[in-house]
C-alpha cells in the first residue's frame, strides 16, 4: 500500500527569486530552497516553471521527503492566471515524480500573510513590481496597481530604477542637477566618467549597456537611490515611491476595514527609507514589514491542506522556516 501524502509544498515565485518550502502538516517548515525568477510575465512561462522546479527540487533534497509524499503544490505567483505557466510546471514537476496537484494563489496575498495571520488587513508591496491589496475573511477582494512595468507599478524596484538611470543620464548631458546617482551608475555599468566637458562617450556607453538588456532589469538600479544617501535627486525618488505606493492603499482602503498594514517586497521589506515614509503615510495602527511572501505562501499551503492557521500555527510556521532557511 503507498504512504499516504504527509507534506505540501509552498512557493512564493517573485520577480527577482523564487522560494520553495516542503511543510509537514499541519505546520512545520522541513526544507527550503532559493531559485532564480518565477514571474512568467517578467522572464515568460519556460523560465520561470524552470526556477519553480529548481526550487521544489532544492526543498525536497533538504527536506528529505520524495515527491510522492507530497499533497499538493501551492504557488503564489504573479501572473499566474493569465499565462500558460501551469502546464509549463506540471510537466517538470512530474519528470522529478512530484504529480501533485497544482493550486495559484495571489504573491500580493501571500506578503499578506508573512506578516499575520489575521484574516482582515491590508498588504503592500514593492519589489520588481507594486502593488496594494485589501483582504477580508482570509481573501484578496480589492487590488490597486500591480499592473506590471510598463503599465504601473509605481514605486517598484523598475520604477525607481528607471527613475535613478533617467536623473544620472539628465546629469550627465546637462538636462538635470548635479547627482550622486550619475558616479554610482557609471561604476555599475563599468563606465568611465567624462574626461572633459562636452564627452558624450559615457552617455553612449551607458546607454548601449542599458538598452543591450530587458526593460524589467532597469529595477537593478533602484538600489543605488538607497546608497546616494542625502542626495537631492535620490531622496525625491524615495519621497516619490513612498506617495506612490500610499495612494496605491489608499485606493483599496476601507471604512471596515482596520487593518494591519503588511509591507513587503525587496523595496519594503529590506529598506527603511521607502518603508519608514510609507508607515508615516499609513496611519495605521499596526505596520509590519516582510522580506518576502515565503510565510504566507506556506500560510496559505496549509490552508488549502485544510489546517486553520491561528496565531500559533503562524507561529510555529514562521519559527520552523526561520530554522531552515
Amino acid at each position: 500500500m503507498p504512504e499516504q501524502p504527509i507534506a505540501v509544498v509552498a512557493v512564493d515565485a517573485g520577480g527577482t527569486s523564487t522560494r520553495a518550502v516542503v511543510v509537514r502538516l499541519p505546520g512545520q517548515c522541513l526544507g527550503y530552497a532559493v531559485a532564480g525568477s518565477g514571474n512568467p510575465i517578467a522572464v515568460g512561462p519556460q523560465a520561470a516553471a524552470a526556477s519553480v522546479a529548481e526550487s521544489v527540487i532544492g526543498a525536497l533534497s533538504t527536506a528529505e521527503v520524495p515527491g510522492t509524499r507530497i499533497r499538493m503544490v501551492v504557488l503564489a505567483m504573479a501572473g499566474a492566471g493569465s499565462t500558460d505557466v501551469a502546464p509549463e510546471i506540471s510537466s517538470r514537476l512530474a519528470g522529478i515524480g512530484l504529480d501533485a496537484p497544482l493550486v495559484f494563489e495571489s504573491d500580493l496575498l501571500a506578503t499578506y500573510f508573512s506578516g499575520t495571520h489575521r484574516p482582515e488587513g491590508y498588504a503592500v508591496i514593492a519589489g520588481t513590481g507594486a502593488g496594494a491589496i485589501r483582504v477580508e475573511d482570509g481573501r484578496q477582494v480589492a487590488v490597486a496597481d500591480g499592473l506590471g512595468w510598463l503599465l504601473g507599478d509605481e514605486g517598484s524596484g523598475f520604477w525607481i530604477g528607471r527613475r535613478v538611470v533617467r536623473a544620472a543620464l539628465a546629469d550627465l548631458d546637462g538636462r538635470g542637477p548635479s547627482t550622486a546617482l550619475t558616479p554610482l551608475m557609471l561604476d555599475r555599468l563599468g563606465v568611465p566618467a567624462p574626461s572633459e566637458p562636452g564627452d558624450r562617450e559615457p552617455i553612449r556607453a551607458a546607454v548601449r549597456a542599458l538598452y543591450a538588456g530587458p526593460p524589467v532589469r532597469l529595477a537593478d538600479y533602484a538600489g543605488l537611490a538607497f546608497e546616494a544617501d542625502g542626495d537631492g535627486a535620490a531622496e525625491l525618488i524615495l519621497d516619490d515611491a513612498a506617495a506612490a505606493l500610499a495612494r496605491s492603499l489608499a485606493a483599496v482602503r476601507s471604512p471596515g476595514v482596520s487593518g494591519p498594514v503588511v509591507l513587503g517586497g525587496g523595496i519594503l521589506g529590506r529598506s527603511p527609507q521607502v518603508a519608514d515614509r510609507l508607515a508615516a503615510a499609513c496611519r495605521a495602527e499596526e505596520v509590519r514589514a516582510v522580506a518576502d511572501g515565503a510565510v504566507g505562501a506556506c500560510v496559505l499551503a496549509v490552508r488549502h491542506a485544510g489546517t486553520l492557521v491561528d496565531a500559533a500555527v503562524f507561529q510555529q510556521l514562521t519559527a520552523s522556516l526561520t530554522a531552515v532557511r
